[in-house]
C-alpha cells in the first residue's frame, strides 16, 4: 500500500515479468525506462543488468515434485536460505522447501535491442572454459520455461482494464487461457469449433443472399472457370482458421438492468472490471485454487464500497496467496497489520517499504477498534494525531481557510499535502501513536489539549517519536476556541447557533451580554455540541472572514507543520516492554 507514484504497479510489474507465463512474449520485454534513470550502459558502454528475485514458498505437491532438483531450504524466522546440510534434496533440515527464480535483462548492443529471460537460480552452474554457455543471458542457469510458470499459476489482474484484450480470444488472453485449460480436459476446443462453423449454411434456399450468390456466380463464371459444386460461391462466417476465428469471436453478456445481450466492450467500467476478475478465477479454479498466486492492482476502481470488500473476500478464502495494492481503506481494513507493507519512494526516487509492525506494547484491539482510520493512515503521506472529533474539524476547517487565503502562497491544504487526520479518542492515548507511524516511515504530528495529570515517563518517550508534537495550554479545544476568537466572531456564532435545528436549548444570549458572558454562553455550546457530526466548533470558525480571527496557536501549528513535512525526519523507534 502507498500513496500515488510510489511503486506497488512496478513490483507487480516486476512480478509478472518473473512469473507470467506470456510476459516474455511481448516485444521487446522491456525497454530503457525499466532501468533505473533509463541508465542501461555503464561507463564503458557495457550493459547494466536488471535482475529480479523472486523465492516461492507453500508450493503444491505437483510444484515440489516437478521442480525437485531446483529447491532450497526457506527460514522464514531468518528470512533467509538455509545454508548447510539442508541444501538439495536431503531429507528433514531446517525450514521448508522453496523454489528461487529470477528474471535477468540487459540492452544487447549486437542487436540493437533488448533481451530478458527467466532462470531458476538454484543450483549455480559452475563455469567451463569450454563453452560460450556461461557468458550468455543468465550466466549458464537453466531457463524457467512458460510451462513451469503454469504450474505456479500467476494471475495479474491489472489496474487499466479495458477488456479489449484480455476478454478477447487472442493468444494470451484470459479466454484463450480458459479454452487451453479446458481443452486439456475436453478435447481440442478450436478444432470443433471450426467444423461446426463449416456446418453453417448461411444461403439456404429461402435466404435472401441466394439471388446475390446466384448473380455472382454467373458473373464470375464469365471470366474464371468455377466447379460444379454449388458452393463454388458462397459466404462463411469467417475465414474457418484458428487465428481469425481468434479476431472475430466476442463474449456477449446481458447484464440488469436489461434483457439484450451486448459485446462485452460495451458494458459499463465497474462491469469490466468484475468480468475480468470473475474469469481469473475460473482459470484459478482450473488450475487448483490452492497453488494460484493471484496479484490485483487496485480492485477498487469503478466498484462500489460492498463489492470491493466482498472481492477482497472470495480471494483471500479460495486462492494461495493473493498480492493487492490499493488506494481504498475499504480494502486495506480487511487486512491485519502483519499483512500490510507500505511503499514509499525518496527524493532519489529509490523505493523503500515497511510492514506495518505495531510495538509489542500497543494492543491489537486498539487496531482493530480504528481499522478505517489504519487503512487512511497507511495511504497517506503523513499523519497528524488529535485527541478527537472536534480537534478534527477544527483543524480541516483552519486549512481550508489557509489554503484559500492569498496571503500564505506556501502553504497546501493538509489532503493536498497527503496528511491525514487520526482521532485518537483522548489526550493520554495520542502518544501511543507516534511510534506505530514513525515505524511506518511516516512523518507523524501530533496535538492535544493539557492533559489533567502529568504523562507517565513511557508515553512522555513515546511522545518524542513525533515528527512535531504540541500541548495547548487549555483544559480542552473549546477553552482555546472562546479565548483566541475575536468577541465579535463569537457574539455571531451565539446568534447564528440559536437559529438552528440542532440548537441544544437554552435562554439565548443578552443583547447586553459582556464579553466574559459570552466566552461562557460559547464554551456552553461548544461543549454540548462537540465532535464532527454537529459539532459546533467548525461553525464558530465559518463566521471568521479574516486570517487574524482565527486561532493564532493553531494556525500557527498547521503552518508549522506544512513546513516540517518536505524536510521532515522520521526518529529512530527505541525499544519498548511497557504496557499501554
Amino acid at each position: 500500500m502507498g500513496s500515488i507514484s510510489v511503486g506497488k504497479s512496478t513490483v507487480c510489474e516486476a512480478l509478472e515479468l518473473v512469473l507470467g507465463p506470456e510476459r516474455m512474449f511481448r516485444r521487446p520485454v522491456i525497454d530503457e525506462y525499466d532501468f533505473y534513470a533509463a541508465h542501461y550502459q555503464d561507463g564503458d558502454k557495457g550493459p547494466i543488468e536488471i535482475r529480479i528475485d523472486v523465492v516461492l514458498t507453500g508450493l503444491a505437491p505437483d510444484a515440489l515434485r516437478r521442480f525437485r532438483s531446483h529447491l532450497r531450504r526457506w527460514s522464514v524466522e531468518k528470512n533467509d536460505f538455509v545454508e548447510g546440510p539442508a541444501e538439495g534434496n536431503q531429507p528433514g533440515g531446517e525450514g521448508e522447501w522453496c523454489l528461487p527464480v529470477a528474471f535477468i535483462g540487459r540492452f544487447n548492443a549486437a542487436e540493437d535491442d533488448f533481451e530478458g529471460g527467466t532462470f531458476f537460480t538454484h543450483p549455480t552452474p559452475v563455469a567451463d572454459d569450454l563453452t560460450d554457455e556461461y557468458s550468455g543471458l543468465g550466466s549458464g542457469l537453466k531457463s524457467f520455461t512458460r510451462e513451469d510458470k503454469r504450474m505456479v499459476g500467476f494471475l495479474y489482474l491489472r489496474t487499466n482494464r479495458t477488456g479489449n484484450r484480455a476478454l478477447s480470444f487472442q493468444r494470451g488472453s484470459l479466454l484463450d487461457t480458459v479454452v487451453r485449460l479446458e481443452s486439456e480436459s475436453h478435447g481440442q476446443l478450436w478444432e470443433k469449433a471450426l467444423q461446426e462453423l463449416a456446418e453453417v449454411v448461411l444461403i439456404g434456399d429461402d435466404s435472401p443472399f441466394l439471388k446475390v450468390q446466384t448473380e455472382v456466380r454467373s458473373r464470375v463464371e464469365r471470366f474464371l472457370s468455377l466447379t460444379d459444386d454449388p458452393s463454388a460461391v458462397d459466404v462463411r462466417v469467417s475465414d474457418l482458421t484458428r487465428e481469425h476465428l481468434r479476431e472475430v469471436l466476442r463474449l456477449f453478456l446481458a447484464p440488469l438492468p436489461g434483457a439484450h445481450g451486448v459485446p462485452f466492450n460495451r458494458l459499463s467500467t465497474g462491469s469490466l472490471n468484475l468480468l475480468v476478475f470473475a474469469l481469473l478465477t475460473y482459470i484459478a479454479e482450473l488450475r487448483g485454487d490452492e497453488s494460484v498466486i493471484f496479484a490485483m492492482e487496485e480492485p477498487e476502481i469503478a466498484l462500489p464500497p460492498h463489492a470491493q470488500r466482498r472481492l477482497v473476500d472470495f480471494v483471500v478464502q479460495r486462492m494461495g496467496q493473493v498480492i493487492i495494492t490499493s488506494h481504498s481503506p475499504y480494502i486495506i481494513e480487511k487486512f491485519d497489520p502483519e499483512h500490510i507493507v507500505v511503499f514509499s519512494r525518496d527524493n532519489t526516487g529509490v523505493l523503500k517499504s515497511n510492514t506495518v509492525a505495531l510495538p509489542a506494547d500497543f494492543k491489537i484491539k486498539r487496531f482493530r477498534d480504528n481499522r478505517r482510520q489504519f487503512a487512511e493512515a497507511v495511504l497517506a503521506r503523513a499523519v497528524l494525531v488529535v485527541e478527537g472529533a472536534t480537534e478534527a474539524a477544527v483543524l480541516h476547517a483552519i486549512s481550508d481557510f489557509l489554503d484559500a487565503d492569498p496571503s500564505i502562497p506556501d502553504y497546501l491544504h493538509l489532503d493536498l499535502a497527503g496528511i491525514t487526520i487520526f482521532d485518537a479518542g483522548g489526550d493520554t492515548v495520542v502518544p501511543l501513536y507516534g511510534p506505530v507511524f514513525a515505524a511506518m516511515g511516516k512523518p507523524v504530528f501530533g496535538i492535544h489539549d493539557t492533559p489533567t495529570k502529568p504523562f507517565e515517563a513511557s508515553l512522555q518517550q513515546k511522545a518524542k517519536q513525533f515528527t512535531r508534537y504540541q500541548v495547548i495550554p487549555y483544559k480542552g479545544i473549546e477553552a482555546l476556541l472562546v479565548e483566541e476568537t475575536p468577541i465579535h466572531i463569537q457574539r455571531a456564532f451565539a446568534a447564528s447557533a440559536r437559529l438552528r435545528d440542532d440548537y441544544p436549548g437554552g435562554d439565548p444570549l443578552p443583547p447586553v451580554a459582556n464579553d466574559g458572558d459570552v466566552r461562557d454562553y460559547v464554551l456552553n455550546l461548544l461543549t454540548k455540541r462537540k465532535g464532527t457530526a454537529g459539532g459546533y466548533a467548525a461553525l464558530l470558525l465559518a463566521e471568521c472572514s479574516r486570517l487574524e480571527h482565527l486561532p493564532q496557536s493553531l494556525v500557527t501549528f498547521l503552518i508549522d507543520v506544512n513546513t516540517d513535512l518536505p524536510n521532515s525526519e522520521i526518529p529512530a523507534v527505541p525499544p519498548t516492554n511497557d504496557a499501554s
